[in-house]
């Protein structure tokens, strides 16, 4: 299935180029190397973000692989459930925007946008980001000083609620709760991108629980509202292919002009209902045929699309991971 460019949008990335050239590329190296360490760690990012070069930083290195992950989950909260439109956006844990970013690009018809963060030096470079870049939504988006820690339900509701690579570095013990207030501001979708782990998919599925609890239904990944019926070591994670800028390579010490990154990924909605299935895993083609992994509303199968079955052949062949797909026949029993 197609969706949205990977790609941070051409305005944002001339924007980041602009700051760039105003800083020393020394001091950008350390900044990124530091980052690097604490996002191994899993220490909170704000923590590492000290000042404007840190947030500068964190652009080059983590938000293109922060976007290219939320734009494809919100790509395919779009085709799926087409007649989702949503008018406002709450970007919780904003970061540098990214999820604005991307929220804007898929919906242009977005109106208005509040993006909350408790780093100053993330809100300041991200509102430098916005002034140079665009889109308007995001140039004049409502920027508050907030701790995702300390949400409150208590406030005005939003059509589209996204939170990206927050959840990670928050404890355990608080997730049913900022479940609960993420939902309690949702009016119509809500959308959390993780890291692709194991340790993030088991604690996105423990949200998953609790927001069921609050009567959400879940519209994405998962084609039913069950427990997830993969066991560990096994998780559900998806991939994006995303380029490399020549600053992110220099800064990384990368050679690769792209870099995969994997992340786990939840939609949980007012209204809507999920696909039927979904493939899990990379699609294996071979001279008999395609062979997939898929989970349907009865949980994993390991399923085998010959090639004289022309016509599903030709639909399976079209699929990627992460695309939803035609239910399995013991699905309609």
């Amino acid at each position: 299935m197609s969706g949205p460019s990977p790609a941070l949008p051409a305005g944002l990335a001339a924007a980041i180029s602009a700051q760039l050239e105003r800083r020393p590329r020394g001091a950008l190296a350390e900044s990124a190397q530091r980052l690097s360490e604490s996002y191994r760690a899993r220490k909170p990012t704000a923590d590492a973000i000290r000042d404007v070069t840190d947030a500068l930083a964190y652009a080059l290195t983590r938000m293109p692989a922060t976007y290219a992950a939320v734009v494809t989950a919100l790509g395919r909260l779009q085709k799926e459930q087409p007649a989702f439109a949503p008018q406002s956006l709450l970007d919780v844990g904003c970061g540098l925007g990214a999820a604005s970013y991307a929220a804007t690009q898929v919906w242009p018809e977005i109106e208005s946008v509040e993006m909350l963060d408790r780093s100053r030096a993330f809100l300041a470079l991200a509102a430098a980001l916005a002034a140079e870049s665009g889109p308007v939504q995001v140039a004049t988006a409502r920027v508050a000083e907030a701790d995702i820690a300390r949400l409150s339900e208590a406030a005005s509701a939003h059509d589209l609620v996204a939170v990206a690579y927050a959840l990670t570095e928050l404890p355990d013990a608080d997730l049913p709760r900022i479940a609960a207030a993420l939902w309690g501001r949702t009016r119509g979708a809500l959308v959390i991108v993780e890291p692709g782990t194991p340790r993030d998919h088991a604690r996105l599925m423990g949200v998953r629980a609790r927001l069921i609890e609050l009567g959400a239904t879940i519209l994405a990944p998962c084609p039913h509202a069950a427990p997830c019926p993969l066991q560990a070591p096994d998780w559900c994670h998806f991939s994006v292919r995303l380029p490399r800028s020549r600053d992110h390579k220099l800064l990384k010490g990368a050679d690769a002009p792209f870099e995969d990154e994997k992340f786990s990924w939840l939609i949980a909605g007012r209204t809507g209902a999920p696909a039927p299935a979904r493939l899990i895993a990379p699609p294996r083609a071979g001279k008999p045929g395609i062979s997939t992994r898929v989970c349907g509303r009865n949980g994993i199968r390991e399923t085998f699309t010959p090639k004289r079955d022309k016509a599903r052949y030709e639909r399976v062949r079209k699929k990627n991971w992460g695309d939803p797909i035609d239910a399995l026949p013991e699905d309609n029993g």
